[in-house]
């Protein structure tokens, strides 16, 4: 989904400028809650498919290196707020991706990367596709198995999938939606079985559909707007604060 307008961009603008602290024409962190998990030189990757993309470059330029979503937002408020932590935020998410999808890349867009603190938000493209539950439980459980196996010191955070009855995800939303609840249910396990965080966005677009009606946030039923994205910035670290309330220990 691109940006093209330029009042999507003024937006985009806005929020960061709002969570740098720099819309009085200076830096105020003390504005923004810390992240303790967010140590100096800590690199933080995002993988996923499309809702992660944020379609974003491909190349090494800057502006459009993150993508537009929830992984830029996070990015930026950080990133400003903290300039002398010389954080690091990457983003790796690819469009359509599955576990599978994401197996096939994960040497190259993850373990060599080495990140400090992955986030992993997939699913909604295995549900799509009508991968069965226990294959996609079991290939999770070995990606995983493998990335602990490789950086043992990693912290892991699991995004669970969602769905809203929007545009085509209105036909048969029971029979979908309980397909997504049950991916949900096996995210839930894999994050308390691998000691990772855990973010459920499902509640928080539940609960946003009370004051906006459900396109407002997620304009087709998966890919989140704007304003979709936001609610996810903003729980995501909520999550993350909450789950390493503590700085880590360096090695």
């Amino acid at each position: 989904m691109g940006i093209r307008k330029p009042g999507l961009w003024r937006w985009f603008l806005g929020v960061w400028l709002a969570g740098a602290g720099l819309s009085g024409g200076r830096l105020a962190a003390s504005d923004v809650p810390p992240v303790p998990a967010f140590h100096r030189d800590a690199r933080i990757l995002f993988q996923g498919d499309s809702i992660t993309d944020g379609n974003r470059g491909r190349s090494p330029d800057p502006n459009h290196i993150l993508g537009h979503g929830y992984a830029f937002l996070v990015a930026a408020r950080y990133g400003a707020a903290f300039p002398e932590r010389n954080l690091d935020f990457m983003n790796r998410g690819i469009s359509g991706n599955t576990v599978r999808d994401l197996a096939k890349r994960w040497q190259s867009d993850t373990l060599d990367l080495k990140p400090d603190i992955l986030s992993i938000l997939v699913g909604v493209n295995d549900h799509g596709r009508g991968v069965p539950l226990d294959q996609f439980e079991q290939d999770y459980d070995h990606l995983l198995a493998d990335t602990v196996a490789a950086n043992p010191r990693i912290r892991l955070v699991l995004c669970a999938p969602f769905l809203l009855p929007v545009g085509r995800m209105k036909e048969k939303y029971a029979e979908k939606f309980a397909d997504i609840q049950a991916r949900q249910a096996i995210v839930a396990r894999l994050a308390a079985k691998h000691h990772a965080a855990l973010v459920r966005f499902q509640p928080v677009f539940d609960a946003a559909c009370g004051k906006a009606p459900a396109e407002h946030w997620i304009w087709d039923g998966v890919h989140p707007t704007y304003s979709g994205h936001q609610l996810m910035a903003d729980e995501w670290v909520r999550t993350v604060r909450k789950f390493w309330p503590r700085s880590p220990a360096r090695p």
